[in-house]
């Protein structure tokens, strides 16, 4: 057997060990090779959308790199560790340290080639699906399946330089020093892992801290919590799992009662030694998860979005005029025109809007210009929306919210002075209902009698407002799109113009694109952080074969044994993920400050459909796991 054929021999041999690296590799190959096949697409329009859709795939592209190279240098790490015993017999058999070098790199590369060309045959055959899926998020009609050149070079070109660099690496993590400790390996004694008090605290301190200030945090502090935050919970999952997780060990090894129960005894001695010896893996698995999950769960929060645009445009077409526009009954000739066409049935309503300045001696508005509505016309603008209708008297007036995102101490009572009138107004509170748009940034918007209203004198040119209430609000895209055309700036001075359907499509088709990309990536980095359990459990299973063989010596049976790995392999498996959904629970309510409506369905969705595909890939593990142990002990 010549050297060549040696190398060959040593990868099939330890395939089992190498599966989850080939695969993740492989993974992340293709998706890089998919999304360069649509960012060198001859038919993806340069516009606003396709071309924001490049620059999201390039970002993604260089992420899957950045990522796959560390990736790649800590799983060739964890195999080199796993192979200790192998390298100590080639070196005594006469194997200088040159040639260990230079089989364990011809072996990486021999591994990295066949992730490039199975990664790139995955791509190949799903790249169709691939464009057609983003054909339908850019609205283009067709993307005929295409394999240019470029794509092909710069995959193979980008992972060939990665992998003969990471090759090259793998010769700092072969040692070959000391013989003895290659024979022993991981049968070297374990000393009797320590734990700080004062670093325990500091864990418990660092995430208690950075829950707090997430949950706590609003629109206008997230925004200087946020980087904090996110270092304070990195650097204290840290000392979670080096730290916390055995000085917590060590208390319930104190319970004898609970410690000494059945085969509670071996599960927590082992684990104290396992948590210690795993945690930096459980680092690397939570935060590349918590990562996942959240840029994942971000954008599909987003989706919340449409119900928000329906929530501050209650009317699916809003059309603001000056007694100066000339072209008013000729736009909402065209806006009736459209809806009829499509068959979509409308209310329309017309108010006409004042402006005033008022001074309020004990509140926030000082001085402040706000929008007048009659008592009338604000009954009459909230009929279609099934808005409680409200009653004001001459004396009193209240203030309406005119956006989601409106925050302040606005439903206190207070005295309103209106400039230009001698009466005095009493505020009664803070209507939570929108029922007229706000107009650029006119916000504040006030509710007054309808004899008030009309003594009032506009401190500003009177504005009509004219709303078409349409019940499937999100098939009006299209509605008065002759009418947009000409919202130059020439003439927005004399009337303005929203379709609801326009503005929530074109912010949907964006999430959807920014959702398409970040999705594929979100799992390559998921499949990632399964892959760095899957490398560590393979590389102590010759350890654990010759520990569970020795215990079922003094008498474990088939069903203890069952429960002891099944328990043992959960919290392998379980500890970060669930660590990792506690963090992203907490950004969550973070985001949520950014939303007026709940994203927790959605977030949910997202987590619970991690976790399925976690538990999933644990059984599926657990299954080879106990097979090889089994068969281990039977035939010691």
């Amino acid at each position: 057997m010549n050297f060549r054929q040696l190398v060959i021999k040593n990868v099939f041999r330890n395939k089992r060990t190498y599966a989850a690296y080939f695969l993740s590799s492989a993974f992340s190959v293709s998706v890089f090779f998919v999304y360069s096949l649509f960012i060198f697409h001859p038919d993806v329009k340069s516009g606003v959308n396709g071309g924001i859709a490049i620059q999201g795939m390039k970002a993604a592209e260089y992420i899957i790199y950045v990522f796959s190279f560390f990736f790649v240098l800590y799983s060739v790490s964890a195999f080199l560790k796993s192979r200790k015993k192998e390298f100590g017999i080639f070196i005594m058999t006469g194997m200088s340290r040159r040639q260990l070098n230079t089989m364990v790199f011809l072996e990486n590369m021999l591994i990295g080639i066949a992730s490039l060309i199975a990664g790139i045959l995955v791509g190949i055959v799903f790249g169709k699906l691939f464009l057609m899926m983003g054909a339908n998020i850019l609205e283009i009609d067709y993307l005929s399946f295409q394999l240019p050149s470029r794509s092909l070079t710069l995959t193979i070109g980008s992972f060939m330089i990665l992998f003969f660099i990471i090759s090259l690496f793998t010769s700092l993590f072969v040692r070959t020093n000391k013989l003895i400790d290659l024979f022993q390996g991981s049968q070297k004694p374990k000393k009797e892992p320590k734990s700080s008090i004062l670093l325990s605290l500091l864990a418990a301190v660092l995430l208690s801290g950075g829950y707090y200030l997430a949950a706590t945090s609003t629109v206008l502090t997230i925004g200087f919590r946020f980087f904090p935050v996110i270092i304070m919970v990195i650097i204290g999952t840290y000392f979670l799992y080096t730290q916390l997780s055995i000085f917590l060990l060590k208390i319930v090894k104190k319970n004898k009662v609970f410690y000494w129960n059945k085969t509670n005894v071996i599960v927590i001695s082992d684990l104290v030694y396992r948590m210690k010896d795993n945690a930096r893996m459980f680092f690397l698995v939570t935060v590349v998860s918590a990562t996942s999950f959240c840029a994942v769960g971000t954008l599909v929060s987003f989706t919340v979005t449409g119900d928000e645009y329906h929530l501050n445009y209650p009317y699916a077409v809003s059309y603001y005029s000056t007694a100066q526009n000339q072209e008013k009954a000729k736009h909402l000739n065209i806006i009736e025109q459209d809806l009829e066409k499509q068959g979509l049935a409308y209310k329309k309503n017309e108010i006409v809007l004042k402006k005033a300045v008022i001074h309020m001696k004990n509140g926030n508005k000082n001085g402040q210009t706000v929008t007048v509505l009659s008592e009338k016309n604000f009954n009459k603008l909230a009929r279609p929306l099934h808005v409680k209708p409200i009653q004001v008297s001459n004396r009193n007036a209240y203030f309406v919210q005119s956006s989601s995102m409106m925050q302040g101490n606005d439903e206190k009572e207070g005295n309103i002075e209106i400039e230009g009138q001698t009466s005095t107004l009493r505020s009664r509170g803070y209507v939570k209902k929108i029922v007229l748009p706000a107009y650029q940034n006119d916000y504040l918007q006030l509710v007054v009698s309808n004899d008030t209203y009309d003594k009032l004198a506009s401190s500003a040119p009177l504005r009509t407002y004219t709303g078409y209430y349409v019940k499937d609000w999100k098939h009006t895209k299209g509605i008065g799109a002759a009418i947009e055309k000409q919202l130059d700036p020439m003439s927005k001075a004399s009337f303005n113009y929203v379709s609801l359907g326009d503005a929530y499509a074109q912010t949907m088709q964006l999430y959807k694109m920014m959702l398409f990309v970040v999705l594929l990536v979100g799992c390559v980095f998921f499949i990632a952080a399964g892959s760095f359990l899957y490398f560590r459990l393979y590389t102590d299973l010759e350890y654990d074969k010759r520990q569970y063989a020795t215990i079922s010596r003094v008498g474990l049976t088939v069903k203890e044994l069952n429960k002891i790995i099944t328990t043992q392999l959960s919290l392998l498996f379980f500890i970060p993920i669930i660590i990792a959904v506690i963090h992203s629970v907490f950004a969550f309510m973070a985001l949520q400050s950014f939303f007026s409506l709940s994203i927790a369905g959605r977030t949910g969705i997202v987590l619970g459909a991690f976790a399925l595909f976690q538990i999933i890939y644990f059984l599926i593990i657990r299954s080879r796991y106990l097979f090889h142990i089994k068969k281990g002990i039977f035939t010691a």
